[in-house]
């Protein structure tokens, strides 16, 4: 398939798991892809294999939490390819902590790089997304569905990204542009990878968390992605997609 030919699209967290397996995919697919991450030397990597494959990918380093750097990320994708279709925003962190030992700096810095830049790069491209009639596609999660043990701070940031990203479909529908979630649970990345539990964790709860089948590559999530930043999801707009091999059902 070839859904995104003369297509751009920007892309947050690709330097590893999800945001680069959807970077792959979508770069397999015919888009050109301007990867991004706070991880310089691993999204060289990225635009390695992407281009390797005979796809078409540049990378830019950048801090989401930023706003300048946030508004300079984009501009980059215009001055490279000349405009923007899709936004994949899949920057972001995990943190598991007992909520009443969770410190207000941990709190903050969660919230900043998950929900507020997530605001930001959405934003910034708007209005670059209103001249192509592109889409947004952002990452919500299962912790945004149903409760999250010890994960208070992340639970907040990714009520936060579904809240918003169903006002910003609402928003511009008519205009033409649409903006969904997709709420993976239970996928192996390196940011589950290296996750550290509060002392007092109650283990038993892990079972809130865990799929029926075991969990999946982030490739599994890279094809919704790819269904919902293409014509095949033209009819979807502002919905949130549950990849969880069962968890929640």
């Amino acid at each position: 398939m070839q859904r995104f030919s003369n297509k751009v699209a920007l892309i947050t967290g690709a330097a590893s798991g999800i945001g680069r397996a959807a970077a792959e995919r979508l770069a397999s697919e015919g888009a050109s892809v301007l990867c991004t991450d706070l991880n310089a030397e691993a999204l060289t990597e990225t635009v390695a294999a992407i281009t390797a494959a005979g796809g078409s990918a540049a990378a830019h380093a950048f801090d989401i939490s930023n706003e300048e750097q946030v508004n300079n990320c984009v501009q980059a994708a215009i001055d490279i390819y000349g405009k923007l279709d899709v936004i994949v925003n899949m920057a972001g962190i995990l943190g598991f902590h007992s909520t009443h030992q969770l410190d207000l700096a941990t709190w903050q810095k969660i919230i900043d790089v998950n929900l507020t830049g997530t605001f930001l790069l959405c934003k910034a491209a708007l209005p670059h997304l209103l001249e192509t009639k592109g889409n947004i596609v952002n990452a919500a999660s299962t912790a945004s569905l149903a409760g999250l043990p010890s994960g208070a701070a992340y639970s907040a940031t990714k009520g936060g990204v579904l809240a918003m990203t169903r006002s910003i479909a609402v928003e511009y529908a008519k205009r033409g542009v649409r903006a969904n979630c997709i709420c993976p649970g239970d996928i192996k990345t390196n940011m589950t990878a290296n996750i550290s539990m509060p002392d007092d964790y109650d283990y038993d709860l892990l079972g809130r968390i865990s799929s029926i089948t075991g969990p999946k590559g982030p490739e599994v999530v890279a094809g919704v992605i790819a269904m919902l930043a293409s014509e095949d999801g033209a009819h979807i707009t502002g919905e949130d997609i549950r990849m969880d091999g069962g968890t929640l059902s």
